[in-house]
């Protein structure tokens, strides 16, 4: 293994959240991906992010957590898809399962397109588009067995925007880098209207031994269909929350 990929599963092992998430036939396909991506941001900007180390700890393993949470099989959507985290770390590490990745930002849209290709990863696809927008959409509406959000906004404006996609049944994962209770307090009526259940809020660090980060996952169970009306505009929903 090259030293990229040893540092690479030694983080993801010492942590209690991510461990044995990522295999050795893995490592080689997530380096790929961050040698690709720090090039490329040379020019793109797509995260701020510049060293191996902190792509490694701020967005791999990172975005490995959520990973316990999607069941073999899933239809996964991951809603503010950006730089491609945790979309092309699920395509790399779950081959079983498929995820779209969605983001209004064309450039971000596109690199993560042209990056599945790129790793071979045929169980990603992405759509440039709005969320809301998507769940309006009858095709669309319902039909994913796992929504993600990996710190895209506040809890109670990223659930009308998630769990209006989500199937009875199946679940969204709001990926949050700070304390969830506040937020949790705050959306309690709107998980509730759209059709949701707080099935676990999981909190955890992260560490690579020289930083450490907290985390928390809040796993919301889509336990009854969403009114129709929902998810509104992004006018509406920023100027009256839920």
């Amino acid at each position: 293994m090259t030293d990229f990929e040893k540092k690479l599963i030694l983080v993801a092992n010492q942590n209690e959240a991510t461990e044995h998430l990522i295999k050795e036939d893995d490592a080689p396909k997530l380096e790929q991906l961050c040698a690709h991506m720090l090039e490329v941001n040379k020019t793109l900007n797509l995260t701020a992010i510049r060293d191996e180390d902190g792509v490694i700890l701020k967005h791999i393993v990172d975005s490995c957590a959520c990973l316990p949470f999607i069941e073999k099989g899933a239809k996964v959507c991951d809603i503010g898809c950006g730089g491609g985290f945790p979309t092309l770390v699920i395509g790399i590490l779950r081959r079983d399962v498929s995820v779209l990745g969605v983001d209004s930002v064309t450039k971000k849209v596109n690199y993560v397109g042209s990056t599945a290709s790129l790793l071979g990863l045929d169980n990603v696809s992405v759509s440039n588009a709005r969320a809301e927008e998507m769940g309006q959409n009858s095709s669309l509406r319902e039909s994913f067995d796992a929504v993600t959000a990996r710190a895209v906004g506040r809890l109670n404006l990223i659930t009308e925007l998630c769990l209006p996609l989500v199937k009875v049944g199946g679940c969204f994962l709001a990926m949050k880098s700070l304390s969830t209770d506040e937020e949790l307090k705050e959306a309690e009526r709107a998980i509730e209207l759209l059709g949701g259940c707080v099935e676990q809020v999981k909190s955890y660090t992260l560490t690579d031994g020289s930083e450490t980060l907290e985390r928390t996952i809040v796993v919301i169970k889509k336990v009854k269909p969403t009114p129709k009306m929902y998810p509104r505009n992004n006018s509406q929903i920023a100027k009256k929350p839920l």
